[in-house]
């Protein structure tokens, strides 16, 4: 299945939302969405192509009502995600959905794109689960790719699962939390060897939390 989602914020108005497939989202706010299956999605196989756009001056809250659930397919493990999120100037985007689960055994590969504007601000926070309890397979990578105007910002691919470079019979991560906020000064901070909070050259900072189980 394809699955075909955007969604546009402008100042003054109510988001526009036009959706295909396995997604979709309502608006329950004025500044407000929450994204919504329609579909078991994503299974092996299965294409997500998400995109929101924030307009110049508007704002918007990215929320979902469900964690998402990567299955195996009949022919494949492996379902893919894209998701475009762009940022007008003086615009603001906080996405916040529930987790992804890997589950089944599933490869899920996300690539995320990020276009700032001068003056933009953003919060978008990542939250995956590989396997559910008593499954230990399962693959989960996500690219992250962040500019503003034509300053690159930020280049970070994160895998965890089976037959990842972090894989490990004993301890292996299987659980992780990202955020990328823009701007912020926040000095860095590490809180042992899996959790920490750097500053990007550009400005902003990513936040990256590794562990077993997420927390809740």
């Amino acid at each position: 299945m394809r699955t075909e989602l955007r969604i546009v914020a402008y100042p003054a108005v109510l988001p526009q939302i036009y959706a295909s497939g396995g997604l979709s989202a309502r608006r329950t706010g004025p500044r407000t969405v929450h994204l919504i299956g329609t579909a078991a999605t994503p299974l092996g196989g299965d294409e997500l192509d998400i995109a929101i756009v924030v307009a110049p001056g508007a704002e918007l809250v990215v929320r979902s009502v469900a964690a998402t659930l990567a299955l195996p397919g009949a022919a494949t493990l492996l379902s893919s995600g894209r998701w475009h999120l762009e940022v007008g100037s003086g615009g603001a985007l906080d996405f916040d959905p529930e987790p992804m689960i890997v589950a089944g055994g599933a490869r899920h590969h996300t690539v995320t794109t990020i276009r700032l504007a001068s003056g933009a601000r953003l919060r978008m926070r990542e939250r995956v689960q590989v396997g559910r309890a008593g499954e230990d397979g399962g693959e989960w990578q996500g690219d992250l790719i962040a500019d503003v105007d034509d300053v690159p910002l930020l280049r970070h691919r994160l895998a965890l699962g089976a037959g990842t470079p972090a894989d490990d019979a004993l301890s292996a991560p299987r659980a992780l939390e990202s955020e990328l906020v823009y701007p912020d000064e926040r000095a860095a901070a590490t809180t042992g060897l899996t959790q920490t909070r750097l500053p990007l050259a550009a400005g902003g900072s990513l936040f990256t939390r590794t562990g077993a189980l997420l927390n809740v």
